[in-house]
């Protein structure tokens, strides 16, 4: 029997539409396989083995089936969005375990597309952090179980990683999608404002946040994405030769950038030379003040999902940064920090079509009970290993991160390329460029 576990979203959809495989046989392998591997990863809060057999039987009935870009691909959801007929808990004692009536709208386009959810997958309390761990579960890498997964789309990332998943929604309000995926070695897409329906939380952290995919390739990078956005993804008028600037500085004052990151994306930049385009070295005009505001944003986003939630039921990092975050609130919700960082680094995209950087700073740290320790030292290490991310939010803008190249100890390495509103698609064909040049390894060896 052939197990379709490990293949992608794409060569599964296109074997179930040419009924090769039914959507049970396809699902059946990933709940074994979840079954057999999430003990140690730590993916999920809860899988639906029962209801995604049944919505597999019910998918092979469709009259459409033959139709669906994602027919009968199991797919993992983040923990902070609805799906129907199961509580969403977002990594806190402090929620309500009550079943949605309604998918959101992520979820149901998804299913639309023919899509089977296997499971939710675990967060940080509130989808505050960069590492994943709390009172539902701790997500590890695959790639080495002795360090997190990375956060908030934790466990959405180990999920895909491990081949439980061929794809998996997450989200992104200040890298939550990037720095998992660059620590396990995944492609994902946080999309320009507006491109794909947010409604995460309460507000969306100010229009920050963004829900995107997690994949092993481009092409199901891009697929996803279609469907998520309710169409295709428009290509580039002109898909010439582009003008890259390359950064390995640390857009935060007093945060270095590690050497072995610095090389990946110095190394990605020959291969992009090698493509075809113009690519040099230049600094995004970073203000002195963006660890400040991020750090405003970022708390005050707490600070709104916090408000109607008991704080006792919280950890102490989580109340400490909502309370940090609430004199922020009024501050940040006029904008005017976010449109003033937009106009300060408009003029270096007119100039250059993408910029690429590393995607973090340093390998992730060590999985351990990181909910449980003080506020600060959360910060510092969220901070130190993933100061690239933030300003991409604070903008809007596109940006993606993208497997390149290997760490010391044997994980993957990753880059992030960004450009302006509307250029997804000319993000996907240069990461696209660079799986066909420097392929990967789309999953993690067994342990």
């Amino acid at each position: 029997m052939t197990s379709w576990a490990g293949r992608t979203a794409a060569e599964i959809a296109a074997a179930v539409r040419a009924k090769e495989v039914t959507p049970r046989e396809v699902v059946a392998g990933h709940l074994a396989r979840i079954e057999r591997l999430d003990g140690r990863i730590g993916a999920f809060r809860t899988v639906r083995a029962r209801a995604a057999l049944a919505e597999a039987d019910a998918l092979a009935a469709r009259d459409d089936l033959d139709s669906l870009p994602l027919a009968g691909v199991p797919v993992a959801v983040k923990d902070n969005l609805a799906v129907r007929g199961e509580s969403t808990r977002v990594g806190s004692a402090a929620t309500p375990d009550t079943p949605a009536g309604d998918d959101h709208v992520t979820v149901a386009r998804l299913r639309a597309a023919g899509a089977v959810v296997v499971g939710l997958t675990n967060v940080p309390e509130l989808c505050v952090f960069g590492t994943t761990e709390g009172v539902h579960g701790t997500a590890r890498n695959p790639w080495d179980t002795s360090r997190t997964a990375g956060g908030s789309s934790g466990g959405s990332a180990a999920a895909v990683a491990a081949g439980m998943v061929p794809i998996a929604l997450g989200n992104d309000g200040m890298g939550s999608l990037r720095i998992p995926a660059a620590n396990c070695g995944l492609v994902t897409l946080k999309p320009g404002h507006g491109l794909v329906p947010a409604g995460i939380g309460e507000g969306d952290w100010f229009g920050m946040s963004e829900n995107g995919p997690l994949a092993t390739t481009v092409e199901d990078t891009r697929l996803m994405l279609a469907v998520l956005a309710g169409s295709e993804v428009a290509a580039p008028e002109e898909p010439g030769a582009l003008k890259i600037a390359v950064s390995v500085r640390s857009p935060l004052a007093g945060v270095t950038v590690s050497g072995p990151f610095r090389d990946a994306a110095r190394d990605a930049a020959g291969i992009l030379v090698r493509a075809g385009h113009h690519v040099e070295r230049a600094e995004p005009p970073y203000p002195l003040s963006l660890g400040v505001t991020s750090l405003a944003h970022w708390t005050a986003g707490t600070a709104v999902d916090a408000a109607d939630l008991d704080p006792r039921l919280l950890t102490r990092r989580t109340r400490v940064h909502a309370a940090v975050g609430r004199r922020f609130v009024s501050g940040v919700r006029g904008g005017s920090a976010r449109e003033a960082l937009r106009r300060r680094l408009e003029p270096f995209f007119g100039e250059y079509d993408v910029l690429l950087t590393p995607a973090l700073a340093r390998r992730s740290p060590r999985s351990v009970a990181w909910h449980e320790r003080g506020w600060l030292r959360n910060v510092l290490v969220n901070t130190n290993y993933s100061p690239l991310t933030p300003p991409w939010n604070l903008t809007g803008w596109p940006a993606m991160a993208v497997p390149f190249g290997t760490l010391p100890s044997g994980a993957p390495a990753s880059v992030q390329l960004v450009s302006r509103p509307g250029r997804e698609a000319e993000l996907l064909r240069l990461a696209g460029q660079l799986e066909e040049l420097r392929p990967w390894r789309r999953t993690a060896p067994p342990a």
